[in-house]
């Protein structure tokens, strides 16, 4: 299928910047059905930006078990959407953006005409159920708006989003038998059991309200809801899917299944029946609320109220086209597809976690208010700290500052007193190693942007980093490295920590605390502990401060690392390149391992059982697919080798990431994977977060303008840029040269000029 047939042009109307710039209509180059198929977990429908509403297609309900054991076949739906299916079983509410693992997909609505049927039915036999095929030719996807027709129903679909709302539009041919099915039990990564407890009441003939509770990746999570029909149902009823209990209750008093307005269990389905005439449109309006359905309710009035389904439409979309309008590129069409659906995913998440009146539910279950900024959730920072959240730091200041005090809220109210390690919707997962909040919030306090108590962010820093009983903290702290005996990831913990702390010192050191600064600069150099200089690798080490036997430098497991082997985290020393480089031989011998790992071959083998790892996402032996090698290709500058790193970034932009539903070559992880290629195209990179330093690569756009939030311009231009001319000549910064391949953040945020003069000859 063409992007044309995707991504249409909008008539957005046109806005003015806060540096009175002229808003371009950037929205038509965003396609969001790019990622949806093989590891790209992304999905299409309708969401604003960093909406906590994101409405999209399920394609198939996969259980997470199988006979008692993990069903591989689920991590296909992380997403919810995948793009080789041919059948949908419904719209659902909320979603994870890139992840490896999953959740959510609440309040999964569907609406039939014809025979009631309450079971999703099978992908083989769409009629043995509600779920119904479909055809990407009828499929439409944009920023904002999504559309699908349901071939089984001849229902034509539409979504459209405010934050909190989800607006559906069904239009039905005639019949006296249409149905909008409501099912509680479907969600993401579902299994028996997952569902707490659900609950609906009808409030009136086209309002219900309710909530659901799960115990899911987020163990104890409730999500509250109001729903609006814009016609009245004639008649409703539920099915409790909750099999036989003993006990019973006196509700039994009553006929719980036909119009009856208060509805409870643990798997409830619920069903409203309409006449429709032909080409009717029934709009389904749901809000969602953390706290009540109260909340709800108020959500849907203040940011609906009387608006029509185009009139939201076009807001949403006048909202993203005002955020993509903060980079505007020059280039082909198929290069701004790429970057701007880059910038519509890092967009997402994380998503806003309060009601329209600031009140949410935070990690002690209790309703708190964010007094003074917004409040967001779905923080998957093993990934995002990388690129991401200093992407923000640049392009959305004010909300990663509001993303640090939601960080220091969830520490403030957490019984374990630590910084979140992955979150969302008030619990924390403890998905992956590291406590990389230390490196955001150190890089966000470090470049000017957060306006909270820095010496208490600086504390609760020092606190997570100090949890001596959190993944080998303690053997981490008493021996400078996590025992192989202790920990299955050993070494990669270990590294992580090393370059977490070496953030932490650098917080210290710009506050002026010096006994803290002293203490985590020396944690920092713990890396050197698991470094094998015998065999040149990072490696596991017993407890008796020995390596360990049986090391294989290209296997992903057993050997210490956590998604990746020690050829990739070899290279894991952002924070110190000149040290790693001085430790593997000196810069020649550097260069030369790099050039291994992006040369070598890596046989299918080492990479067969990880889920998260793909053939399509590496280049050599070097796996851009996942992220703990993303600084990686920055490493030549530090080795007086620049131009590989020039030429390197230019092939990883052009084989990772396409205009096309399998175009990234890995997860992008709630926007870590598209933060790499916004910032890697404009021509440089945050190799160690905590520092005001960007490495130079190799720019891929023609020109750029970055509207910063303070009212100046940033203006990036790449003379004979092409995809010969990946070479860097010379670089001048507001007229003068910069030899040293280095860009501080400071100069983006003054303002001003960044000149590149490319060439098709490497300069050496």
């Amino acid at each position: 299928m063409s992007i044309k047939k995707i991504s249409l042009a909008l008539g957005i109307a046109v806005a003015t910047l806060t540096n009175a710039q002229k808003m371009e209509s950037l929205v038509k180059f965003v396609n969001p059905l790019i990622g949806t198929e093989k590891m790209g977990h992304t999905y299409p429908g309708a969401t604003t930006p960093f909406g906590a509403v994101q409405l999209s297609p399920e394609t198939d309900s996969i259980s997470y078990e199988l006979n008692g054991k993990y069903n591989g076949e689920v991590y296909k739906y992380c997403a919810g959407y995948r793009y080789e299916d041919k059948t949908i079983t419904g719209f659902s509410s909320t979603h994870f953006s890139g992840t490896g693992h999953s959740d959510l997909g609440d309040f999964l609505v569907m609406p039939t005409v014809g025979k009631l049927q309450l079971n999703p039915g099978t992908a083989d036999k769409p009629e043995s159920g509600y779920r119904s095929r479909f055809s990407h030719n009828t499929e439409v996807a944009e920023a904002g708006y999504y559309k699908v027709q349901l071939d089984d129903y001849n229902i034509l679909a539409e979504m459209t989003a405010t934050t909190r709302v989800g607006v559906q539009r069904y239009t039905f041919p005639k019949s006296d038998q249409a149905h909008i099915i409501l099912d509680l039990m479907a969600g993401i990564y579902n299994y028996d059991g997952k569902n707490v407890w659900t609950y609906v009441r009808v409030e009136n003939g086209n309002t219900i309200t309710g909530y659901r509770q799960t115990n899911g990746w987020a163990r104890t999570r409730t999500v509250y809801f109001a729903m609006k029909f814009s016609k009245p149902f004639k008649s409703y009823g539920q099915k409790n899917f909750d099999g036989k209990q003993v006990y019973g209750g006196f509700w039994r008093k009553f006929d719980q299944n036909k119009n009856f307005p208060e509805i409870a269990g643990k798997n409830l389905k619920m069903y409203f029946d309409f006449d429709a005439q032909e080409n009717e449109a029934i709009e389904v309006q749901l809000a969602i609320s953390p706290v009540s359905q109260a909340n709800a309710l108020d959500n849907l009035k203040q940011e609906v109220g009387n608006l029509s389904f185009n009139q939201i439409k076009e807001k949403a979309q006048q909202d993203w086209n005002k955020e993509l309008n903060r980079i505007v590129i020059k280039g082909s069409d198929t290069k701004k597809t790429n970057f701007y659906t880059a910038m519509y995913h890092t967009f997402i998440n994380p998503t806003i976690y309060m009601d329209a009146n600031g009140e949410y539910k935070g990690l002690d279950q209790n309703v708190h208010k964010a007094d003074g900024f917004t409040n967001y959730t779905t923080f998957s920072l093993w990934d995002t700290y990388r690129a991401l959240h200093p992407y923000f730091n640049i392009v959305q200041p004010k909300r990663n500052n509001d993303m640090v005090k939601s960080m220091m809220a969830h520490y403030d109210q957490f019984s374990m007193k630590m910084l979140p390690i992955w979150s969302h919707y008030a619990n924390e997962n403890w998905c992956m190693s590291g406590y990389h909040s230390v490196s955001v919030v150190s890089d966000a306090i470090i470049k000017g942007n957060y306006s909270g108590d820095a010496k208490a962010a600086l504390l609760a820093c020092v606190a997570t980093a100090n949890k001596r009983d959190y993944e080998g903290i303690g053997e981490y702290i008493d021996k400078g490295f996590i025992p192989a005996e202790k920990n299955g990831t050993s070494v990669s913990n270990t590294l992580e920590y090393a370059y977490d702390d070496w953030a932490i010192a650098q917080l210290a050191k710009h506050l002026g605390e010096t006994e803290i600064y002293n203490q985590f600069t020396k944690r920092s150099e713990n890396w050197r502990n698991v470094y094998d200089k015998s065999v040149g690798f990072m490696r596991p080490k017993l407890a008796n401060g020995t390596f360990k036997k049986d090391f294989d430098a290209l296997e992903t497991h057993g050997q210490g690392f956590i998604e990746g082997n020690s050829w990739n985290y070899s290279f894991f020393v952002p924070q110190n390149p000149k040290g790693l480089i001085e430790a593997m031989g000196g810069k020649k011998k550097f260069g030369e391992k790099l050039d291994e790992l992006f040369s070598m071959h890596l046989p299918d083998k080492f990479f067969a059982d990880t889920e998260d790892i793909t053939r399509e996402g590496i280049i050599g032996g070097y796996v851009h697919g996942n992220e703990p090698a993303h600084h990686v290709v920055y490493l030549y500058n530090f080795a007086d080798q620049a131009w590989k790193t020039q030429q390197q970034v230019r092939h990883i932009l052009e084989m990772q990431y396409n205009a096309t539903p399998d175009g990234l070559g890995g997860n992008d992880d709630t926007g870590q994977m598209s933060a790499w290629y916004i910032l890697s195209s404009l021509g440089f990179y945050p190799v160690a977060p905590g520092s005001e330093d960007y490495s130079i690569g190799s720019p891929a756009v023609d020109h750029a303008i970055l509207n910063l939030e303070n009212g100046k311009t940033f203006e990036i231009e790449a003379i004979n840029q092409s995809p010969k001319n990946v070479y860097v000549e010379k670089i001048l910064l507001n007229g003068k040269e910069i030899k040293d391949f280095t860009l501080k953040h400071s100069e983006i945020m003054n303002g001003g000029k960044l000149t590149f003069y490319m060439s098709s000859k490497p300069k050496k």
